[in-house]
């Protein structure tokens, strides 16, 4: 069966590796922060000007002067630090940004990504989408792998305005884990518990090569 959000999530941790410094994107992507693998210790840093960001708090734990860059109230570990915006924006256009995790609209088999516009419809701005995907050293995505209408979101071009070019490293979605190279397309390396390559493939528009080796994703 297809994972829900939170199997995103705890798929995604196990990118994680010990001293990193990442940046999670708004929506699904801030989920990982409670699913940290046991044994390393990692920084999360956020663009409104927070490093050492820790798990969701509990009832008793929420301080509304602690939010995440989507205005979602966090914790923070020992040894967090507070800075303004422009030095968040230092630190990642400086490269200091080792992971990024982005949650997109649409990308594209050549490691396009789209997800801070859709025309005709309101939004409040890229934020610090574009400084990540330009700089970060690694970009996952994490989504949905089909749109609301149910079409496909992994497409040969990406239709709506992009957000960066040719920077996905990998995607996962409730379907599948699938690596990008470009000039090659998407690589299905894994396939959520239950579900078969010829669903991923349905589901796919870009073009997709079936590993050899592909194994069922353990969460």
């Amino acid at each position: 069966m297809a994972l829900d959000k939170y199997g995103i999530a705890k798929r995604i941790a196990q990118e994680l590796q010990d001293g990193m410094y990442i940046n999670l994107g708004i929506g699904i992507p801030t989920l990982v922060a409670n699913y940290i693998p046991e044994g390393i210790s990692v920084m999360l840093q956020s663009e409104n000007g927070m490093l050492g960001i820790g798990p969701y708090p509990t009832e008793e734990e929420i301080d509304a002067d602690l939010i995440n860059a989507g205005k979602e109230t966090v914790t923070v570990i020992p040894g967090s630090v507070f800075f303004d915006s422009a030095e968040s924006f230092g630190m990642i256009r400086a490269g200091k940004v080792d992971l990024t995790v982005l949650g997109a609209m649409e990308v594209s088999e050549k490691g396009d990504i789209a997800n801070w516009k859709i025309p005709n419809k309101m939004v409040k701005g890229m934020g610090g989408a574009m400084d990540l995907v330009a700089s970060a050293k690694n970009i996952i995505v994490a989504m949905m792998h089909t749109n609301p209408k149910g079409e496909s979101k992994l497409l040969p071009e990406c239709t709506l305005p992009l957000t960066g070019v040719s920077c996905v490293k990998k995607v996962i979605t409730e379907l599948a884990v699938l690596e990008i190279e470009p000039g090659v397309g998407f690589i299905l390396k894994e396939t959520a518990p239950g579900v078969t390559v010829e669903e991923v493939q349905t589901k796919t528009l870009g073009k997709l090569i079936v590993s050899p080796d592909v194994k069922e994703m353990k969460i």
